[in-house]
Protein backbone atom coordinates (compact mmCIF):
# COMPACT_ATOMS: atom_id res chain seq x y z
CA UNK A 1 0.00 0.00 0.00
CA UNK A 2 1.56 3.51 -1.14
CA UNK A 3 0.09 6.67 0.12
CA UNK A 4 0.90 10.24 -1.39
CA UNK A 5 3.18 12.30 -0.13
CA UNK A 6 1.25 14.96 2.05
CA UNK A 7 -2.00 14.09 3.56
CA UNK A 8 -3.91 15.16 6.63
CA UNK A 9 -4.89 11.69 8.62
CA UNK A 10 -7.51 13.60 10.91
CA UNK A 11 -9.28 16.60 10.93
CA UNK A 12 -9.32 18.01 14.40
CA UNK A 13 -6.60 18.53 16.89
CA UNK A 14 -5.70 15.34 18.50
CA UNK A 15 -5.41 15.12 22.32
CA UNK A 16 -2.78 13.10 23.77
CA UNK A 17 -4.19 9.91 23.57
CA UNK A 18 -5.45 10.50 20.22
CA UNK A 19 -2.07 11.71 19.20
CA UNK A 20 0.06 8.22 20.59
CA UNK A 21 -2.68 6.26 18.74
CA UNK A 22 -1.99 8.18 15.38
CA UNK A 23 1.45 7.90 15.90
CA UNK A 24 1.41 4.25 14.86
CA UNK A 25 -2.14 4.13 12.61
CA UNK A 26 -0.38 1.29 10.87
CA UNK A 27 0.48 -0.93 13.24
CA UNK A 28 -2.01 -3.87 12.50
CA UNK A 29 -0.44 -4.12 9.14
CA UNK A 30 0.41 -7.72 8.07
CA UNK A 31 4.06 -8.33 7.76
CA UNK A 32 4.84 -5.39 10.15
CA UNK A 33 8.39 -6.25 10.42
CA UNK A 34 8.91 -7.66 7.05
CA UNK A 35 8.30 -4.67 4.67
CA UNK A 36 9.79 -1.46 4.31
CA UNK A 37 6.66 0.95 6.09
CA UNK A 38 8.31 4.12 5.27
CA UNK A 39 5.70 4.93 2.27
CA UNK A 40 2.69 4.13 4.82
CA UNK A 41 4.34 6.69 7.40
CA UNK A 42 6.27 9.77 5.07
CA UNK A 43 4.36 12.52 4.81
CA UNK A 44 1.54 11.78 7.36
CA UNK A 45 0.42 14.93 9.17
CA UNK A 46 -1.93 15.82 12.22
CA UNK A 47 -3.14 18.78 14.28
CA UNK A 48 -2.28 18.78 17.71
CA UNK A 49 -2.14 21.05 21.06
CA UNK A 50 -0.14 23.05 22.59
CA UNK A 51 0.31 20.98 25.84
CA UNK A 52 1.28 18.25 23.17
CA UNK A 53 3.90 19.69 21.38
CA UNK A 54 5.39 20.74 24.83
CA UNK A 55 5.26 17.65 26.20
CA UNK A 56 6.88 15.70 23.36
CA UNK A 57 9.57 18.57 22.90
CA UNK A 58 10.42 17.42 26.63
CA UNK A 59 10.79 13.94 26.23
CA UNK A 60 14.61 13.41 24.48
CA UNK A 61 16.57 16.37 23.40
CA UNK A 62 15.76 17.00 19.94
CA UNK A 63 17.73 15.55 16.70
CA UNK A 64 17.19 19.08 15.38
CA UNK A 65 15.84 22.66 16.67
CA UNK A 66 15.09 25.05 13.73
CA UNK A 67 12.67 27.80 13.73
CA UNK A 68 9.16 26.72 13.81
CA UNK A 69 10.15 23.20 14.24
CA UNK A 70 12.34 20.49 16.11
CA UNK A 71 12.29 16.82 14.83
CA UNK A 72 12.86 13.78 17.09
CA UNK A 73 16.12 11.94 17.44
CA UNK A 74 14.45 8.16 17.80
CA UNK A 75 13.53 7.40 13.57
CA UNK A 76 10.12 5.14 13.32
CA UNK A 77 11.75 3.64 10.50
CA UNK A 78 14.52 3.87 7.21
CA UNK A 79 14.95 8.16 7.75
CA UNK A 80 11.19 8.58 8.66
CA UNK A 81 11.27 10.66 12.22
CA UNK A 82 8.40 12.83 13.64
CA UNK A 83 8.68 16.43 13.29
CA UNK A 84 7.05 19.55 15.39
CA UNK A 85 5.57 22.93 14.20
CA UNK A 86 4.50 25.20 15.79
CA UNK A 87 3.00 27.65 13.18
CA UNK A 88 1.06 31.21 12.75
CA UNK A 89 -1.80 30.27 10.23
CA UNK A 90 -3.80 33.31 9.74
CA UNK A 91 -2.89 35.67 12.87
CA UNK A 92 -2.93 32.26 15.52
CA UNK A 93 -0.23 29.61 16.45
CA UNK A 94 -1.22 26.30 16.08
CA UNK A 95 1.09 22.85 16.82
CA UNK A 96 0.95 20.15 14.04
CA UNK A 97 3.15 16.73 14.21
CA UNK A 98 4.39 15.13 11.00
CA UNK A 99 6.39 12.35 9.68
CA UNK A 100 9.44 13.43 7.30
CA UNK A 101 11.83 11.71 4.89
CA UNK A 102 15.01 13.54 6.45
CA UNK A 103 16.72 11.34 3.87
CA UNK A 104 15.25 13.83 1.47
CA UNK A 105 16.39 17.20 1.66
CA UNK A 106 14.20 20.02 2.32
CA UNK A 107 11.74 17.40 3.16
CA UNK A 108 10.52 19.43 6.97
CA UNK A 109 10.72 22.67 5.13
CA UNK A 110 8.06 21.04 2.19
CA UNK A 111 5.51 19.37 5.18
CA UNK A 112 5.62 23.22 6.70
CA UNK A 113 4.96 24.82 3.81
CA UNK A 114 2.07 22.07 2.48
CA UNK A 115 0.42 22.45 6.11
CA UNK A 116 0.61 26.47 6.00
CA UNK A 117 -1.22 26.10 2.75
CA UNK A 118 -3.38 23.55 2.89
CA UNK A 119 -4.78 25.30 6.38
CA UNK A 120 -4.90 29.06 5.08
CA UNK A 121 -7.74 28.27 2.84
CA UNK A 122 -10.61 30.44 3.21
CA UNK A 123 -12.95 27.49 2.82
CA UNK A 124 -12.78 24.39 4.85
CA UNK A 125 -12.78 21.44 2.48
CA UNK A 126 -11.70 17.57 2.48
CA UNK A 127 -10.85 15.32 -0.45
CA UNK A 128 -11.90 12.52 -0.59
CA UNK A 129 -8.50 10.81 0.20
CA UNK A 130 -9.03 12.87 3.52
CA UNK A 131 -12.33 11.91 4.26
CA UNK A 132 -10.91 7.84 3.93
CA UNK A 133 -7.78 8.75 5.80
CA UNK A 134 -9.43 10.26 8.64
CA UNK A 135 -12.27 7.21 8.86
CA UNK A 136 -9.20 4.80 8.86
CA UNK A 137 -7.72 6.95 11.74
CA UNK A 138 -10.26 7.26 14.01
CA UNK A 139 -11.79 3.39 13.75
CA UNK A 140 -11.47 1.67 16.60
CA UNK A 141 -9.03 -1.72 15.83
CA UNK A 142 -12.04 -3.65 16.36
CA UNK A 143 -13.75 -2.40 13.70
CA UNK A 144 -10.97 -1.96 11.10
CA UNK A 145 -7.75 -4.33 9.87
CA UNK A 146 -6.70 -5.82 6.75
CA UNK A 147 -7.93 -7.74 3.83
CA UNK A 148 -6.90 -11.41 4.54
CA UNK A 149 -8.02 -15.04 3.59
CA UNK A 150 -11.94 -14.16 3.00
CA UNK A 151 -10.50 -11.58 0.30
CA UNK A 152 -9.32 -12.26 -3.17
CA UNK A 153 -5.19 -13.14 -3.43
CA UNK A 154 -4.47 -9.54 -5.11
CA UNK A 155 -6.31 -7.86 -2.53
CA UNK A 156 -4.90 -9.24 0.40
CA UNK A 157 -3.41 -6.99 2.63
CA UNK A 158 -5.29 -3.91 1.68
CA UNK A 159 -6.76 -1.97 4.53
CA UNK A 160 -10.39 -2.78 5.32
CA UNK A 161 -13.59 -1.20 7.87
CA UNK A 162 -16.61 -2.83 8.94
CA UNK A 163 -19.87 -1.24 7.16
CA UNK A 164 -23.30 -1.76 8.70
CA UNK A 165 -26.24 -2.47 6.35
CA UNK A 166 -29.91 -3.04 6.38
CA UNK A 167 -31.17 -4.72 9.25
CA UNK A 168 -28.16 -4.61 11.34
CA UNK A 169 -25.95 -6.55 9.02
CA UNK A 170 -22.33 -5.46 8.82
CA UNK A 171 -19.04 -6.04 6.61
CA UNK A 172 -16.16 -5.57 6.14
CA UNK A 173 -15.23 -3.77 3.37
CA UNK A 174 -12.05 -2.52 1.37
CA UNK A 175 -11.63 1.12 2.94
CA UNK A 176 -10.97 2.50 -1.02
CA UNK A 177 -13.74 1.17 -2.08
CA UNK A 178 -16.64 2.68 0.14
CA UNK A 179 -19.13 4.59 -1.83
CA UNK A 180 -19.94 8.63 -1.06
CA UNK A 181 -22.95 7.63 1.31
CA UNK A 182 -20.62 4.77 3.37
CA UNK A 183 -18.07 7.77 3.93
CA UNK A 184 -20.60 10.46 4.92
CA UNK A 185 -22.46 7.56 7.05
CA UNK A 186 -18.64 7.62 9.16
CA UNK A 187 -17.55 11.03 9.39
CA UNK A 188 -18.59 12.74 12.25
CA UNK A 189 -21.85 15.10 11.65
CA UNK A 190 -19.50 18.55 11.23
CA UNK A 191 -17.21 16.74 8.69
CA UNK A 192 -20.18 14.95 6.44
CA UNK A 193 -21.38 17.99 4.09
CA UNK A 194 -17.67 20.30 3.51
CA UNK A 195 -17.41 20.42 0.49
CA UNK A 196 -14.86 18.36 -1.95
CA UNK A 197 -11.63 19.86 -3.05
CA UNK A 198 -9.09 17.76 -5.10
CA UNK A 199 -6.52 15.95 -3.45
CA UNK A 200 -3.10 17.63 -3.48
Amino acid sequence: MTLSPIRKVYQGIADRRQMFRLFDRHAQRPNRFEDDAASLYRGECFEIWQTEHNYMFNILPPLFMRGEMFALREFLTAQITSVFYELNIDGGVRYFHAYCDLGETGSPDRMRDAIVERESRPIRAMSREERIEHIWSSTNDEYRGYADWRFPRDLRGKRIVIVYGPARSHDFKLLDHLTDDEIAAKLPVHLRHLPERQAA
